[in-house]
């Protein structure tokens, strides 16, 4: 993988990547509650002599307050210290927890000593850091009488600052604990998205379709809101017309699969083209009507043949009578030319329904009856095939073996490149030839978008929309119409039933 795929990865999983950030601060806020508040408070007092006298006198004291502090330091964490505390606020509690609550210090070259206290309350704090001062000097005091010969102390602890009421609690921080809870919440998305991309199957792109499959990417066919639902074709004619930039983009990407196709093998081009996937769902009849419709826009003669004897769906995506068709063609029920039918969408496109669902389709679809009808088919017309998907069931594979190849339709974001492998080996397998993969439901915009969108911009001499293809498929023009390439049999307009030519005569116009 390139850094280019992680970055997608990224913007793909941008939204849990934002929910695991959002989780991770409101973690970091919910601890802050179940913490018990620390609350902080300060007491200063200093060390000074008792002397009374001269200048000499005074200090003789100041010399020996300066003496006395490193010792002072020590007796505040006596236990008789934080006994006498105990007494004088009634705490209940044990000296040796108390004195972990304390801190007394000395600021460095002075005879102050001050006092950090610490407590679940504001009070408590500033209580705590008062009595402590208060509980040394009684300590202190206590032991320079019973060492001094006048039976006073020379050196004495004096209150000078009394502890001011902390407004907030040191500990938790709420600001610092969000903080750091939304940095590891990022963290954890970031690392999410990194292993969902690394481990990711599903077919996201085109070069790395071509880079693992070893087939090329024929297509790129845009998703577009609502198309599958309501509408399924493209008017390849009225696409540059309308203000639909939707379809002229899907419209656009057919033009340019048409184009591939042509030049796939220019002395010899395919003339019988079978489009399946790997799964049901792919959208493979869709894209066969779609392209049936814009080879026929081109002015080829086309036969969409629906070969999907399970499950039909071309007739009813072309706006087409089911009734008989290609099962009953081959069972001798009726005539090729009595069910072709022609749609009103192109005058250059015949089609033929599936018909009746045999016992055995894919016996029907491997006869030596359907090799006959698809080679006399293609001395007339390009026939696309719409077979079923090649992993449920062998029919898509009896067919690419009878056609000069097939069209491998895979849904971009869904499609698993293992289904994907499965199916070009189940081509390989049945000696069929594989054209090339056709990328379905690309994302104009999003992550996996960026060579595949399409830029819309307004035509100032029309005021129209025009879109402009940003991606790696360029905008291709229709072919120009082939002279021996006529609009095909003799039919009744409006999907009637074909009932003059034989398929002899399906290129016998112009």
């Amino acid at each position: 993988m390139e850094l280019r795929d992680y970055l997608r990865g990224l913007r793909r999983h941008w939204i849990a990547i934002l929910l695991m950030t959002l989780i991770g601060a409101g973690a970091g806020y919910g601890w802050t509650l179940l913490q018990t508040p620390v609350y902080v408070a300060n007491a200063s007092g200093i060390v000074q002599s008792t002397g009374i006298g001269d200048v000499a006198n005074v200090s003789l004291g100041d010399s020996v307050a300066r003496s006395r502090v490193p010792s002072y330091l020590i007796m505040a964490g006596w236990t008789d210290t934080a006994e006498g505390v105990i007494d004088d606020l009634g705490l209940q509690t044990t000296p040796e927890a108390l004195i972990q609550r304390v801190e007394v210090t000395n600021p460095s070259g002075t005879v102050i000593l001050s006092v950090t206290a610490e407590a679940p309350t504001a009070e408590g704090a500033r209580e705590l850091a008062e009595a402590w001062l208060n509980s040394l000097g009684a300590v202190v005091e206590g032991v320079e009488v019973e060492s001094s010969p006048t039976g006073e102390a020379p050196v004495k602890v004096v209150v000078r600052e009394s502890a001011s009421l902390p407004s907030s609690p040191a500990f938790p921080d709420v600001q610092t604990a969000i903080i750091v809870g939304g940095v590891l919440g990022l963290g954890f998305g970031v690392a999410f998205a990194m292993i969902r991309t690394a481990a990711d199957r599903r077919i996201r792109n085109a070069e790395d379709t071509e880079q693992k499959s070893g087939v090329a990417v024929v297509g790129t066919i845009p998703w577009v809101a609502g198309f599958d639902a309501g509408e399924r074709l493209v008017d390849p004619a009225a696409a540059n017309r309308t203000g639909r930039t939707g379809t002229f983009a899907v419209s656009e990407a057919l033009r340019s699969l048409r184009t591939n196709l042509q030049f796939m093998d220019v002395d010899h081009p395919p003339k019988t083209i079978v489009v399946t996937s790997p799964l049901p769902g792919d959208g493979k009849s869709t894209i066969a009507c779609n392209l049936a419709l814009t080879l026929a826009a081109a002015g080829t003669t086309v036969v969409l043949v629906d070969g999907d004897l399970r499950r039909s769906m071309v007739a009813r995506t072309m706006g087409l009578p089911g009734g008989a068709g290609l099962s009953d063609v081959l069972a001798g029920r009726a005539a090729l030319s009595e069910v072709l039918q022609r749609t009103p969408k192109s005058n250059n496109l015949l089609v033929l329904a599936a018909g009746s669902v045999p016992p055995n389709p894919s016996e029907v679809l491997g006869s030596e009856r359907m090799h006959t009808l698809v080679a006399d088919l293609t001395k007339h017309a390009t026939v696309i095939i719409d077979a079923p998907p090649l992993l449920p069931v062998t029919d898509g594979a009896v067919l690419a073996h009878q056609a000069d190849g097939a069209l491998v339709v895979v849904t971009l974001g869904k499609t698993t490149y293992d289904l994907l492998d499965k199916a070009l080996d189940t081509l390989k397998k049945a000696r069929g030839r594989a054209l090339g993969i056709v990328l379905n439901k690309a994302p104009i915009r999003g992550a996996d978008a960026a060579t595949y969108s399409y830029e819309y911009r307004r035509d100032y001499t029309s005021g129209q929309e025009v879109a402009e293809p940003t991606g790696t498929a360029a905008p291709v023009k229709p072919a120009a119409p082939k002279a021996e390439r006529g609009g095909g049999a003799s039919a009744a307009p409006g999907g009637d039933l074909v009932n003059e030519p034989s398929s002899d005569e399906l290129g016998a116009r112009g």
